[in-house]
């Protein structure tokens, strides 16, 4: 076997792990405390379910960010990516790093925002591999737009 599909083929293995991981045990799942936006998705097409909450503060900072949600491993995983990715972080990261992910998933693009550290690339990647399947595209980037539904109070 060639180095480049060994080394395709521990990618994507490893992509599998971390969504897993991310499916079983979900980062940041609960009602985080004094909440200040909210909003909720549901995909009616496979039960899907996701409820953001975010703590924003008086400096358009999210202190505090968690979800509630059912449905598959990519939905709950995205989910608890998402919430890794951006707890802590301002609206402008997060407005690029969200446009970054849902046109990775929708349109098969490449991460451009270069502030994230090399675990957090390695993650968020982990669900390119949706984009092969046109029916969980939407399992994958409902926690994200959900999320922008919280920040702009929809």
């Amino acid at each position: 076997m060639s180095e480049s599909i060994s080394g395709l083929m521990e990618l994507k293995e490893l992509y599998q792990e971390i969504i897993l991981d991310h499916g079983k045990n979900p980062r940041n799942k609960g009602k985080c405390e004094g909440f200040t936006n909210d909003a909720k998705a549901h995909n009616t097409l496979c039960g899907d379910k996701v409820h953001i909450y975010l703590k924003l503060n008086k400096d358009k900072k999210i202190e505090d960010l968690s979800f509630e949600g059912e449905g598959c491993a990519i939905s709950l995983a995205s989910a608890s990516i998402l919430t890794e990715t951006v707890k802590g972080k301002d609206l402008s990261f997060i407005t690029r790093v969200s446009d970054d992910f849902i046109n990775m998933i929708k349109n098969k693009k490449k991460i451009t925002i270069n502030s994230l550290t090399p675990d957090q690339m390695t993650t968020i990647t982990s669900l390119s591999g949706v984009q092969e399947f046109p029916m969980r595209v939407k399992c994958a980037t409902m926690a994200w737009h959900t999320l922008m539904s919280a920040i702009e109070k929809k």
